[in-house]
């Protein structure tokens, strides 16, 4: 009887076991992608990692493909970047919780743009966001931020799952979970009773590193017609060239074959669809687009320049023509107006022609006759166009200036 049920119990063991393999880990592939985070290998048994792994293989699969999708036009440049720079690939992840590749999502903390920066941290770490860019949305530039960022929070907490914590909830709220924990060690921050750390910023690290492994074994979980979103070509990644200030996406695009649409997709940190009314701007095209860029494209070449104008109190169209030496009737046109009638606050596109005025911001020892004899026009000229009733000019102020 004792030889039966000894066997009976050794059958049941192997069938547990063999049932558990289906689920368990693939642990020498998945451990090597925990290491570039410093976690250790037994994060893979954490159950509620394991179920929202689990949900990415199978409920949540076809978000996951949507996600990869949207991503397509920025991951390859995202990629490189993030391993020329040394910080883990797992990273590249990140983005995709934050954002879901989606440049312009914003959130209700006004974090925006596939990193998810807030204006405060955007603009510590060099990112513009004015009336015309918001550099933020742009995945070049918000994702040189961001490496930043991460090898700064690493240099802080010295190990990289801190440093993905302190992105999510802020380097205060990390500090302070260590000093309560008496420990920086991963499963003792973790752990779901103690709630050391926010339930958001636990399941945010499952999140990324769940994320990861799914993409890490595609081959296992996707059909081989899914498995071509995962392939990207050198010329798919994207450079920053130099264009002129104030000049159209559409404009660029036809210069150097493309479809305008598609141009503005790689650009969205622009707000009106054109560049910044300044001496020169950049912006993304594709790697295999550079070579049309070069052959093809002239700064300067269209004829208006953009910029936008808020209609002050008083103001009418045709005194804000005179002030851009332009007629009302093309702001009416350009603006789709039915009538001039405008309102204060109200944000007009003014084309202008390229090289007609300049833009000059007052500096310290400043004033008006200084100014007009630096750009060799009369003071009664720059108070006409910027509609000054008198001399005072502040530190600060913005000058139309025509040539």
């Amino acid at each position: 009887m004792k030889k039966v049920v000894s066997f009976l119990l050794l059958t049941v063991g192997l069938l547990h076991a063999s049932l558990s393999t289906i689920e368990e880990p693939h642990y020498n592939d998945e451990t090597k992608v925990l290491e570039t985070l410093d976690i250790d290998a037994s994060f893979l048994y954490d159950p509620i990692f394991r179920q929202l792994k689990n949900d990415m293989n199978s409920r949540k699969r076809n978000h996951f493909l949507q996600m990869l999708k949207r991503g397509r036009i920025y991951i390859p440049t995202l990629q490189k970047m993030i391993d020329e720079s040394g910080i883990p690939q797992v990273f590249l992840y990140m983005a995709m919780a934050e954002s879901h590749f989606d440049a312009h999502a914003l959130s209700r903390a006004k974090a925006a743009g596939l990193w998810q920066f807030i204006p405060q941290t955007a603009k510590l770490y060099g990112l513009k966001i004015d009336r015309y860019i918001d550099e933020r949305r742009d995945p070049v530039r918000s994702t040189e931020a961001a490496i930043r960022y991460l090898k700064d929070l690493h240099n802080r907490f010295g190990k990289w799952y801190l440093a993905a914590f302190a992105y999510n909830c802020g380097e205060g709220r990390v500090l302070r979970a260590i000093k309560k924990a008496g420990s920086d060690d991963l499963h003792v921050l973790m752990d779901e009773k103690r709630r050391y750390l926010p339930r958001e910023s636990r399941n945010y690290l499952r999140k990324i590193v769940s994320l990861a492994l799914v993409a890490n074994n595609a081959e296992l979980c996707f059909t081989e017609a899914e498995l071509n979103l995962f392939k990207y070509k050198d010329g798919d990644r994207l450079v920053r060239v130099k264009v002129s200030g104030g000049e159209t996406l559409e404009h660029i695009a036809s210069q150097i074959g493309m479809r305008s649409a598609d141009l503005k997709t790689l650009n969205p940190q622009f707000n009106y669809g054109f560049t910044p009314p300044v001496e020169g701007a950049c912006i993304n095209i594709p790697h295999n687009r550079l070579a049309a860029f070069k052959k093809a494209y002239r700064p300067g070449k269209q004829k208006n320049m953009f910029l936008v104008h808020t209609v002050k109190k008083g103001e009418n169209l045709s005194k804000i023509a005179h002030r851009y030496g332009i007629s009302y009737r093309m702001i009416l046109s350009f603006n789709h107006m039915k009538n001039s009638i405008i309102r204060p606050r109200q944000e007009l596109i003014i084309p202008i022609p390229r090289g007609s005025l300049h833009h000059y911001r007052v500096k310290k020892g400043d004033s008006i006759y200084k100014i007009a004899k630096r750009f060799g026009v009369e003071v009664a000229t720059i108070k006409a166009r910027n509609d000054l009733k008198d001399n005072i000019i502040h530190i600060g102020d913005k000058l139309v200036i025509p040539n």
